[in-house]
């Protein structure tokens, strides 16, 4: 008999209940009897023993739904290890609970933060796997995230809809895509889409380039301009702040966000429309796709796999498109960012998109 406990923690749910399905499936078909214990809303349900046992039947049916049959949460990382407000110790109740129903393993499936604590109860002694859920495709030790498609694919629908209305205005439109500290869903996405000018947190942008980008198009007689900015874009001048000046100038800033003061500031040297769309968290929800149902189903697999092996300490991932098991003290800490010298950023402006640097 195994005894396996699942948990989904983080913001980004899709294609989460496809990858469960995945690890279920995997134990179910083999010869070992398994009993499934589901944690309510992330850590906080190994926090405080909140769970459910799951069988068969509650994973049938979930491999088109988006989000998670158990809840999510953000337990953030950096306060994993202090007291709640009642002095509970956090990692020693995690631990307590995991040890109180005789789990065999823990499956986690998250994104950075998510892989951060994974780590520490796996250094804690608890057999722990992982699999690298997030949209922003930032997981060290993976070259792709499930959950990341399927936000591409909707923040390129939202660009490709903006393409409907810009072909009939002499404006410049900015789409704001998810991504604070790195660009991979607003490159993608991006240059999925068509987009002109693309903005990511990796390369700070000069707005001169920027402006010079829209006159040019303008001269060539493109009357409009479509701009893909992350949340997370900076320009050249905030980047040479240090981390506690900048914190300062986005706690003081009147805009709601860095691209309406792109659109303000091109509007100004300009003189030309700017408008402002923000998907926002429609990025986050909806039906997995295609692609991440088969991925997330695929690296669900592997994870069931592991746990049959009785090998624990890894993360499921994805290298030269063949599934692997990297191991989780790897991960943990690191954030796969773009780099400005990357072959897909080269390319990018091969085809003529401006990158602002």
């Amino acid at each position: 008999m195994k005894r396996i406990g699942m948990l989904t923690s983080g913001g980004d749910c899709q294609a989460l209940n496809a990858a469960m399905r995945g690890v279920v499936k995997t134990l179910y078909n083999s010869n070992e009897q398994v009993e499934i214990y589901g944690f309510q809303d992330g850590y906080r349900g190994l926090i405080y023993s909140k769970f459910q046992m799951l069988t068969g039947k509650d994973f049938s049916g979930i491999l088109t739904k988006g989000g998670t049959i158990l809840g999510t949460s953000r337990t953030p990382f950096k306060t994993i290890q202090d007291p709640d407000e009642n002095g509970l110790n956090k990692v020693e109740a995690m631990k307590q609970n995991y040890y109180k129903l005789q789990l065999d393993c823990l499956v986690v499936l998250g994104g950075n933060g998510t892989h951060k604590t994974a780590n520490l109860l796996s250094k804690e002694g608890l057999n722990v796997i992982t699999l690298p859920k997030t949209i922003d495709n930032d997981l060290w030790g993976t070259d792709m995230t499930f959950g990341f498609q399927s936000a591409v694919d909707i923040a390129t629908d939202a660009i490709d809809y903006i393409h409907t209305t810009a072909a009939s205005h002499s404006r410049v439109f900015i789409v704001e895509v998810m991504g604070h500290k790195v660009g991979w869903l607003t490159l993608n996405a991006g240059m999925a889409s068509g987009a002109d000018i693309i903005l990511i947190p990796e390369i700070p942008y000069d707005i001169k380039k920027v402006i010079e980008k829209i006159e040019d198009r303008n001269r060539r007689g493109s009357g409009f301009t479509i701009i893909a900015v992350a949340e997370g874009a900076i320009s050249k001048e905030d980047a040479k702040l240090s981390k506690k000046e900048y914190k300062k100038k986005l706690k003081n800033m009147i805009h709601p966000s860095v691209s309406y003061e792109l659109a303000e500031a091109i509007q100004k040297k300009t003189g030309i429309e700017v408008r402002v769309t923000v998907p926002g968290h429609m990025q986050r929800g909806g039906s997995p796709c295609p692609y991440d149902r088969v991925f997330a189903s695929r690296l669900g697999a592997e994870a069931g796999k592991l746990i049959l092996d009785n090998q624990y300490g890894f993360m499921v991932g994805y290298k030269n498109r063949e599934v692997v098991r990297v191991p989780l003290e790897d991960v943990a800490g690191k954030l796969k960012a773009v780099s400005p010298d990357a072959s897909i950023v080269k390319e990018a402006k091969l085809l003529g998109i401006c990158f602002g640097d």
